[in-house]
């Protein structure tokens, strides 16, 4: 029986990439002194996905999705923590489709704002993101759109995965540090460089979805709560990227959310770079140390998004 490790790999990422490169931006990396930051032993890559169209790294499989399926009149419909949705929004007004987002009321005003501007029929609806999910799907049921899941789709993963091959293509790394809500990008990077290269999971500690998967030798439920919730706190960890993660996945580091702050700060304070919690997760594994650099480590951290309301220029 085909699995997630067939549907989504190296060549298929690489058939996706040419078709949705019209429409991502190449985003950047910046190499940095690492005893900047406070330790000195590794060589540090940022990958900047939070220069991404629509604030983050969702676009890419929200592209992928919107021009490899047919979208039928009633358009795309989509749940999100905020993110995802913002990217399926803009993704369906560059193609001039109808779309439904449906979020839950704990998105980032940031984000919601995104969403309206993008032209989508925004709805905001229970507490997390298991409660707009079950709302999207039953107007999936009702309208007879087009459903764009933020990670439960190979379409979602191939996508996010364009950011792995990017990343090579800019930097030789020992490992690349990325953080894992539902798990579509660190799914889709992982299948790009299928243990070539560590690839290690940064969660909250508060929403410990891929951790507790990897115990339970399956996706189960787990806590959904950390200052980065609005991105990182799915109710579990895709089925889909499961596999990738056990065949592909080093280990997983719980982050704090105080160190999700510390980390923040210091983008901003060193680079000018706001990143959201979520998008600064896998930064916060190495400054507070939950993740150890060897001597010499060539690192990559994604800093995967940047939909805050941190900055206020009428201030």
């Amino acid at each position: 029986m085909a699995t997630s490790i067939d549907a989504v790999n190296r060549e298929r990422i690489s058939a996706i990439d040419p078709i949705i490169r019209p429409y991502v931006r190449r985003t950047p990396v910046i190499d940095l002194q690492s005893r900047d930051f406070g330790f000195d032993s590794a060589r540090l890559t940022l990958k900047l996905e939070l220069f991404q169209h629509s604030g983050s790294f969702k676009v890419r499989g929200a592209f992928t999705n919107l021009l490899t399926r047919s979208v039928p009149p009633a358009g795309v419909v989509a749940a999100s923590g905020g993110n995802h949705g913002a990217a399926v929004a803009y993704a369906a007004m560059k193609l001039g489709v109808p779309a439904k987002i449906f979020v839950p009321t704990i998105s980032s005003p940031a984000k919601l704002q995104r969403i309206r501007d993008y032209g989508a029929d925004l709805v905001v609806t229970g507490e997390r993101y298991a409660d707009a999910l079950a709302a999207c799907d039953q107007w999936c049921s009702q309208s007879g759109a087009l459903a764009v899941h933020a990670f439960e789709q190979s379409e979602t993963l191939l996508g996010q995965g364009t950011a792995g091959k990017e990343l090579e293509e800019q930097a030789e790394l020992d490992t690349v540090l990325v953080a894992c809500g539902g798990g579509g990008l660190i799914g889709g990077i992982a299948a790009w460089y299928g243990g070539r290269v560590r690839v290690v999971a940064v969660e909250p500690e508060g929403a410990p979805t891929l951790y507790k998967a990897l115990e339970a030798g399956q996706p189960v439920d787990a806590e959904a709560g950390s200052i980065a919730a609005d991105s990182l706190a799915p109710r579990r960890v895709g089925e889909l990227m499961f596999p990738l993660a056990q065949r592909y996945i080093d280990r997983v580091v719980p982050v704090t959310d105080d160190a999700i702050r510390e980390a923040q700060e210091k983008l901003w304070q060193a680079l000018r770079v706001v990143a959201e919690p979520g998008g600064a997760a896998a930064f916060s594994a190495l400054l507070s140390g939950r993740y150890q650099a060897a001597a010499g480590e060539r690192l990559g951290v994604m800093v995967s998004g940047g939909n805050t309301v941190a900055v206020d220029f009428n201030r």
